[in-house]
């Protein structure tokens, strides 16, 4: 018999992950209003704002995921979704962009923490032949997430920006005392040694340099010292990062994961689809808000209507094929994104024509993502054990984090190189190329075949 706690658990730790991925797409929206407050048109300067979270976010999933996996999911859903909140209230204090930069880098310190142990705690309890079900549930929140975020944030903007991050408070204090109430706590190897943090701060500044590179280039010139020792710094903390990794004996990301063919090519696909998307997404902003003059509700609310085809696609898809392969269904949701990116750069103009020359694009590009993001994370995630599901979905999720920080460098890098309008078309078509490879990664996956459990797991109440 299901119990008051078992039925109330997957809603709280559904919940958690929603409210990680909202707070992203409010963040879009307030773009605009930020740069008007702090009183900044440099656009490479703003663009941190974005990626601080993204850069922290991606590198700290996986060290997140394996300390969750060692020490208790439980505990640290509790203590990323605090760290989350009070991170959220600063960042509406902050009295600067630099400010707001390091706000937004400890809120992803929470976000990191609990995202993994959210998805673990889910995977832990249902049975191994619903997991990629709830994964794909569990995706499907940041779809929900899309569709929603922006158009709460075009509201709370109209009040000032400042709610877009305040918003969280009162959710984040019900997610915490959900999850004390009704969340029971999930252990796996206990005693085994503590992940190697130093590695994640060498992936950190990898990513944070190889960003630093592609978004300053065009101010500091792709040819001045700056650049280059960026470049060169991120390929030589990477570089250690590898050989490290293969040498730790508790590595930041076990080489025996990458191992299983579906997940790694799982995280291929997700890198390179989510870079996409992220670049989409955030030229369509900028778009309608720069081109069209379209305030912050308007923009959020027509933003929308694309995401909301998300959850509608994936459940429709896996009713009328049941059992399609996941590659070809990724494959065909990024071609479809990818068209859909063509059809921008084609028809959008700078006479504001929404039904017309975006929407039919725009719910092209929501299917697309309905079919492709789903099962991304059910491929990468349901062919693990229960004890390596924290750190499975660490590793997808810091996968989906870099897409989204390389996706917003090389878009910032093509409108600081060419300028508005040409550059969103230019920004499109890259879009459009970028499907094509994460289309030929999916079509690399092989069938996930279920892997024995490493270490059995320990539930307490």
């Amino acid at each position: 018999m299901v119990t008051h706690s078992q039925r109330r658990a997957p809603v709280v730790l559904v919940g958690a992950a929603f409210l990680a991925g909202v707070d992203l797409f409010i963040v879009n929206v307030a773009f605009d209003q930020i740069a008007a407050d702090f009183a900044s048109t440099d656009l490479q300067q703003l663009s941190w704002v974005l990626n601080a979270y993204a850069v922290v976010f991606a590198a700290l999933l996986v060290p997140m995921g394996r300390l969750a996996d060692r020490y208790g999911q439980k505990a640290w859903l509790v203590g990323g979704l605090t760290t989350f909140v009070v991170a959220s209230v600063a960042c509406g204090l902050a009295p600067g962009v630099w400010w707001l930069v390091a706000f937004r880098a400890l809120q992803a310190v929470g976000a990191a923490a609990m995202t993994p142990a959210s998805l673990g705690l889910l995977l832990a309890s249902v049975e191994p032949d619903r997991r990629a079900a709830a994964a794909r549930g569990w995706a499907l929140t940041g779809a929900v997430a899309a569709a929603v975020g922006p158009a709460i944030g075009g509201g709370l903007v109209q009040i000032s920006w400042q709610w877009a991050f305040w918003i969280n408070l009162p959710a984040g204090v019900l997610l915490v005392a959900g999850t004390i109430r009704y969340v029971p706590d999930v252990r796996h190897g206990r005693g085994t040694p503590v992940p190697d943090l130093l590695g994640a701060v060498l992936l950190a500044a990898g990513i944070g340099a190889l960003v630093l590179g592609l978004v300053q280039g065009p101010d500091w010139s792709w040819g001045s010292g700056r650049t280059i020792a960026a470049f060169a710094a991120s390929v030589l903390a990477l570089a250690l990062f590898a050989r490290r990794n293969l040498r730790h004996p508790s590595p930041v990301i076990a080489p025996d994961l990458v191992s299983v063919s579906g997940f790694r090519w799982a995280n291929a696909a997700m890198l390179v689809f989510n870079g996409g998307f992220a670049a989409s997404l955030l030229a369509s902003i900028l778009w309608m808000q720069q081109v069209w003059g379209y305030d912050a509700l308007r923009t959020g609310l027509a933003v929308a209507i694309g995401p909301l085809f998300v959850p509608l696609t994936s459940t429709l898809a896996h009713r009328l094929a049941p059992r399609a392969r996941p590659g070809r269904m990724i494959a065909l949701g990024s071609i479809l994104f990818g068209a859909a990116a063509l059809w921008q750069a084609a028809a959008l103009g700078p006479d504001p024509a929404f039904a017309t020359a975006f929407l039919p694009a725009w719910v092209l590009g929501g299917i697309g993502v309905g079919l492709a993001v789903p099962n991304l994370l059910a491929a990468g995630t349901s062919s693990l054990p229960p004890a390596q599901a924290a750190t499975g979905g660490g590793v997808v999720s810091m996968a989906r984090q870099v897409g989204f920080v390389l996706g917003i460098a090389v878009l910032v890098t093509v409108l600081s190189d060419t300028g508005s309008p040409a550059g969103f078309t230019d920004a499109w078509r890259l879009v459009a190329a970028a499907m094509v490879l994460a289309a030929a990664a999916a079509l690399r996956m092989d069938h996930v075949t279920a892997r024995p459990a490493v270490a059995p797991a320990t539930a307490t109440a």
